[in-house]
């Protein structure tokens, strides 16, 4: 279950020499499973905190261009570990973080997984919905907002 996001949720690449800070929470959250995320993750799929451009800022440190050097996405990497910290989709308002950077990671959980038509047999990760690619772009307002719901619902109360 989601717990709330203990805001401002400050992180660093493995070395440190990159830091990053959240000040405003997860538009959605995600596992990947496409081929790319598998690769440049090293791992069965990449996690994803889709968050507000503007809530999200990096403190200390550059970041390099790595993966795919294309003109849609920009995915950053400290220069020195390499560690693969967050994805800037050009011209979108968001940015995809990977939740694992931060130091406090108890509030993550996928709410959605895609590309589970390349999802490895045992990679299992608790995703609420699942698409065999990723979703249409028509789905996705319904998606967000579905996100938003869930989070609300699993809100312990105060």
């Amino acid at each position: 279950m989601p717990q709330t996001i203990p805001l401002p949720l400050d992180g660093s690449c493995r070395c440190g020499r990159v830091k990053i800070r959240l000040t405003q929470p997860p538009i959605c959250t995600a596992a990947c499973h496409c081929r790319g995320c598998q690769k440049m993750a090293s791992s069965a799929y990449s996690l994803t905190a889709m968050v507000p451009a503007d809530g999200f800022e990096v403190t200390s440190g550059e970041t390099v261009i790595g993966g795919l050097h294309g003109d849609a996405l920009h995915h950053h990497f400290c220069g020195h570990c390499m560690t693969w910290m967050f994805t800037r989709p050009v011209g979108m308002g968001f940015v995809n973080v990977r939740p694992t950077m931060f130091d406090e990671t108890a509030w993550f959980r996928p709410y959605m997984e895609t590309f589970a038509s390349t999802k490895l047999p045992f990679a299992e990760t608790g995703a609420v919905r699942s698409f065999g690619e990723f979703p249409a772009m028509a789905e996705i307002e319904g998606l967000l907002a579905g996100y938003a719901a869930w989070v609300e619902a699993e809100r312990p109360p105060a």
